[in-house]
């Protein structure tokens, strides 16, 4: 009987690591090189496990981990800003429009 897992010893276990696909920060936990074939023929791969803030573990290839706190690779630099490395908060929502303090209440609620 074959194991369909084994632990590799990764250097930045539980350091604070971003995910470049996904963007996604979080603490690295584990790095297994498991076997993902469902067939005879054994296909392996090395999955990193990443604990986002939320606290739930997510998985992603090991080429795929850098350390947090590094600057956008340089191959993500030559991609449009609305594609890759803009978040939420940068997007222009209100297209110039003055936005209503949340303090107050609407007209209507009154």
């Amino acid at each position: 009987m074959s194991e369909t897992y084994e632990y590799v010893p990764p250097r930045l276990l539980r350091r604070r690591v971003r995910d470049i696909a996904s963007g996604v920060e979080g603490e690295l936990m584990a790095v297994i090189n498991e076997n993902v074939s469902n067939s005879a023929a054994a296909h392996w791969t090395e999955l990193a496990y990443i604990r986002a803030a939320s606290g739930r573990e997510f998985t992603t290839s090991v080429s795929n981990v850098e350390p947090a706190g590094q600057e956008v690779s340089a191959t993500l630099l030559d991609q449009p800003r609305t594609v890759v490395g803009r978040s939420d908060r940068e997007s222009p929502k209100n297209h110039g429009r003055p936005m209503s303090d949340p303090r107050r209440s609407s007209d209507a609620e009154r």
